[in-house]
């Protein structure tokens, strides 16, 4: 490269000449009309006297090619760039006008309530991990999952009939494949005088038909089988309903068909049905349950005996002092004349 450095102010032969690699500016010293320039480049000094004019022609030329430079090196593009979408070619193109032609969206966010965030293997509401009603069930309980229940259901009867009390513990355990098993053992008691103690076992098992929110009311099969010390086997079939009305509103339904393997063969065909709102997020709730049933059984002619219509309704209450304990109490109380006076529900529970 060759850099010619000319006095403007007369037409004369060049000042300076370079050739090869473009020479630094260095220091300038002013004595008297002229200035003093020192150029170094690749090592070699160099020193010339110059016009100011001359001096002001340099410094343009200097200028220009730093600029130059800089420009070529900023030039310099990296391969893997080639490949980036140019950000200004994206931004024009058109957004999808179609709704079948939008790309899908993945939307976060956070429940109203936190008993209705949805969690474990099943995308079920918090709310469900728990009994919420006395006497309707919802759903199963999340996989992996282990609690303890103790109930106290009293049942005061009419016309002067000894009542009776109910004692059970229970423990529940969330299976995988949205299954459920627990496992009671349950003690009675007749009247003042009767003697307290465990004559009853029943196990049970729950499948839900699919995750939460897949069908409408999330229905769960059930069976049990009841084994009592002086009185035939029982055995139980239910579907159970449930799911929320709006954010706070949960409701519950259960159809029960309950028939005795001997004696009488009393069988009770049943409908209950619970509704309960949020009163305190993850600490208190509050509703009504009610539960209607069908009873018959084999009289002596060995005929079925008409349906004796059962009818209870009364206030339902859930209390959670702590995350892992629950606290449930339901009196119902009997609206028609086959029904009891009533019936407590009394439900403590732990999870492990």
């Amino acid at each position: 490269m060759s850099i010619v450095v000319c006095d403007v102010a007369r037409d004369v032969d060049p000042l300076i000449k370079v050739d090869g690699p473009i020479p630094a500016l260095g220091t300038r010293s002013r004595s008297g009309p002229r200035s003093t320039f020192t150029l170094e480049g690749a090592g070699i000094p160099m020193m010339r006297t110059l016009g100011v004019r001359s001096a002001v022609g340099l410094g343009i030329v200097v200028t220009a090619l730093i600029v130059e430079r800089t420009a070529v090196g900023a030039q310099v593009v990296n391969p893997a760039d080639k490949s980036r979408p140019d950000p200004q070619q994206q931004a024009a193109e058109p957004p999808p006008r179609h709704t079948w032609e939008m790309p899908p969206i993945t939307v976060y966010g956070e429940a109203p309530l936190k008993e209705e965030d949805r969690i474990g293997d099943y995308a079920q509401p918090r709310w469900t991990a728990h009994r919420r009603f006395g006497e309707t069930r919802v759903y199963v309980i999340p996989k992996g999952m282990v609690e303890f229940e103790y109930w106290l259901r009293p049942r005061f009867r009419k016309h002067g009939e000894p009542s009776t009390w109910e004692h059970q513990y229970e423990v529940e355990f969330g299976l995988p494949g949205r299954f459920q098993l627990d496992l009671y053992a349950v003690a009675h008691k007749t009247g003042k005088e009767g003697a307290l103690g465990i004559d009853q076992q029943k196990v049970e098992v729950r499948w839900a038909l699919a995750d939460w929110g897949k069908i409408w009311g999330n229905p769960t099969l059930y069976a049990e089988w009841v084994t009592e010390s002086e009185s035939p086997d029982v055995a139980e079939l239910k579907l159970l309903l449930g799911g929320e009305i709006t954010s706070g509103w949960h409701w519950g339904s259960n159809l029960v068909w309950e028939h005795e393997t001997g004696g009488t063969r009393e069988t009770s065909n049943e409908w209950t049905l619970g509704v309960s709102r949020t009163v305190r997020d993850m600490k208190v709730a509050a509703g009504v349950e009610s539960q209607f049933a069908l009873v018959n059984e084999r009289g002596e002619d060995g005929r079925r005996t008409d349906f004796e219509k059962e009818l209870l309704i009364g206030p339902s209450v859930q209390f959670r002092p702590l995350p892992q304990m629950h606290i449930d109490i339901a009196p119902l109380f009997g609206v028609t004349a086959a029904a009891p006076r009533a019936k407590i529900y009394i439900v403590m529970g732990w999870e492990f």
